[in-house]
């Protein structure tokens, strides 16, 4: 209602037989307009949203503990894992409001990138053992419809922990091996089973792998840090564990390894390794702060540092988790720390995480096993932190700008009051252009006509209107006053 509308004006109208909208103002409790707000507003109930236009979504809540105004632009990306609520990728904003919810349960690194030149939503999917991943991964259109599935090749099966489309349309994939190795020199046996980390490049289009490169090729069983259990035979010695693959400015590859605590630049023609960052072979003399443990997503930046997300654990080894920018002179052979970012809240993540500088400069931070997300300014002041319900993980978090255009119509649901009130739920999961919802009704389907419009609010917006229509539907529409989607009619 307009700020001259007034109770007068109100009740006459209503006394003529003309509808009048009020919103109800979905996940928000404060009564607004003439009319009672109903006590069951659409909310997150135990962590868990519960929306009346779809009750076939359920996803985790997020709290946004602090939010300043001068966040980079997009949107949270996340494949919750664990813990309350439905598992999958899902999109919320800097409130905390569900965008797009994937039905997608066993997704993990989940984020936007570009593929053939467009913005793609991707992710890798299947069955997880004993910290390795054992699937494929998918690559969605901003209409959230399949456009290609990507698989290792030479055999193996691809693993959760990388899938980075490069510029060529080619894709840089992570797998594990099962293979045996002389562990003697740990107490083992001299044909010990082992877990072999694989690097490969794949062609999108005809799947041919380009680059494979092997860390057993490379990389001995004594530069590992992961604790040897000798009394255990069966025992399957994860010693390398790889992470994470950047494209190096030469053409190269930084490849990140957790269990030996080392970052590794190797030549993409011959696999060789050029040099070593930290760990206990590491061609850098390590300025103080530059040691990490146990760490994750080592990614080359545009001003030729690295950041790295350093779990410190587990077992701990640092007081807490911490995302770190080093420098790198190759000539010198020097790494030193330029800045870490830490939580307020010391954070030990003892497993995943992400670092993500944005282009404004801000850094963008996931916490791995702990179900908190992170924004930090340029010189560490934290600008938004968010958390989910406990247990709850995403293997990485990221921040995207993303325009999504589903193709299935608008969602809505409505339950009477009473007296000729009606309440509407609508929604439309991964629309981001929607700004206000206008109702439409009719005596049929086909004879709908204008009611009013509310602004839209959150996943799903509720409204309050009075009609003695048969029908009733929602019209999405954008900011200029666009009608992006209409929902099917509804009989009231």
């Amino acid at each position: 209602m307009g700020a001259g509308f007034t109770r007068r004006s109100f009740l006459k109208a209503l006394s003529a037989g003309a509808a009048y909208l009020a919103l109800v103002g979905a996940q928000r409790c404060a009564p607004r307009a003439w009319w009672p707000l109903p006590s069951d507003s659409p909310k997150a109930q135990n962590g868990v949203w519960a929306f009346r236009s779809r009750p076939d979504l359920g996803p985790a809540a997020a709290e946004v503990a602090r939010r300043a105004r001068d966040t980079a632009p997009g949107y949270v990306f996340l494949a919750i894992k664990e813990g309350a609520g439905e598992y999958g990728p899902m999109i919320v904003d800097d409130n905390g409001q569900i965008v797009w919810v994937g039905k997608h349960p066993q997704a993990r690194d989940f984020k936007m990138q570009y593929y053939q030149g467009r913005p793609v939503l991707t992710w890798w999917e299947g069955v997880v053992v004993q910290g390795h991943g054992k699937g494929e991964y998918v690559i969605f259109d901003n209409s959230y419809r399949e456009v290609r599935r990507v698989q290792t090749g030479n055999g193996y099966t691809g693993d959760l922990h990388e899938f980075l489309i490069t510029p060529e349309n080619t894709a840089l994939l992570t797998a594990y091996t099962p293979e045996t190795a002389d562990l003697s020199s740990i107490g083992g046996p001299e044909d010990g089973p082992v877990w072999g980390g694989i690097a490969q490049e794949v062609d999108i289009e005809t799947g041919e792998v380009l680059f494979e490169w092997r860390s057993l090729d490379h990389v001995g069983i004594e530069e590992s840090y992961a604790a040897f259990p000798p009394d255990n035979p069966s025992f399957r010695y994860d010693y390398f564990h790889i992470n994470s693959i950047d494209v190096e400015p030469d053409g190269n590859l930084l490849l990140c390894a957790r269990n030996t605590w080392a970052v590794y630049k190797v030549d993409r023609e011959s696999g060789e390794i050029i040099w070593r960052l930290g760990g206990k072979k590491s061609d850098f003399e390590m300025g103080q702060g530059t040691r990490t443990a146990f760490q994750h997503d080592a990614r080359r930046q545009k001003d030729d540092t690295i950041t790295i997300f350093d779990n410190g654990a587990h077992p701990k080894v640092h007081d807490q988790s911490r995302a770190i920018v080093l420098g790198i002179d190759e000539e010198e052979m020097k790494a030193t720390l330029l800045r870490e970012y830490a939580s307020p809240d010391r954070i030990v993540a003892t497993s995943q995480g992400n670092a993500q500088f944005l282009p404004d400069g801000h850094l963008f931070v996931g916490w791995g096993s702990s179900p908190c997300v992170s924004e930090f300014s340029h010189d560490g002041k934290l600008l938004m932190n968010a958390s989910f319900p406990p247990n709850c993980e995403s293997y990485r978090a990221f921040r995207f700008p993303w325009n999504g255009h589903p193709t299935d119509a608008p969602a809505v649901a409505i339950e009477h009051r009473g007296e000729g009130k009606v309440e509407i739920y609508a929604s439309w999961n991964g629309a981001t252009e929607v700004v206000n919802w206008e109702i439409v009704s009719g005596p049929s389907p086909g004879l709908l006509a204008p009611l009013g419009s509310v602004p839209r609010e959150g996943f799903e917006t509720a409204m309050l209107v009075q009609t003695n229509a048969l029908y009733i539907a929602v019209r999405a529409k954008d900011r200029s006053g666009r009608i992006l989607g209409t929902s099917a009619p509804v009989e009231i």
